[in-house]
């Protein structure tokens, strides 16, 4: 009876674990390096959260009409070494952010990507992706094209 209880516990730790370890993901299993984004709109709401943060926020499109986006982030320990803080990323600031669109185009509920750097009406222009396993290189498709 006491191996039993043994082995159920140490089945137990090792489920637990994988499935921790399954949550955080690489790169390049969600988003797709071919698929550049660039948006521009409004923040709203941000989500300080590990393993990555998440910005929401509402793009206006080239036509006029809005869509929603989720765009992950690094971690919330990252953006604020790089200076993204509870205080730069309010709701209602307007940004433009690079990225690349999540390989599940569907927009159900809100579009997804992932978020590479962020700029503000003020030129500043700040790193907030992720550089993890399968994160693309520095540099941006079009980089010297205005932004």
């Amino acid at each position: 009876m006491k191996q039993f209880l043994i082995f159920m516990a140490l089945l137990g730790t090792a489920i637990f674990l994988q499935s921790r370890v399954h949550s955080h993901h690489a790169f390049s299993s969600e988003f797709d390096i071919d698929k550049p984004i660039r948006l521009q709109g409004v923040i709203t709401r941000m989500e300080w959260v590990n393993p990555h943060s998440w910005l929401h926020m509402t793009a206006t499109l080239e036509d006029g009409t809005e869509e929603e986006w989720m765009l992950e982030g690094g971690t919330p320990n990252t953006l604020l070494r790089q200076g993204l803080t509870h205080q730069i990323l309010l709701p209602g600031t307007e940004i433009r952010v690079r990225g690349y669109q999540s390989k599940d185009p569907d927009c159900i509920p809100k579009c997804r990507g992932s978020g590479r750097d962020i700029t503000f009406p003020d030129g500043r222009n700040i790193f907030m992706g992720s550089s993890g396993v399968g994160a693309p290189p520095g540099g941006f498709p079009e980089d010297d094209e205005d932004q």
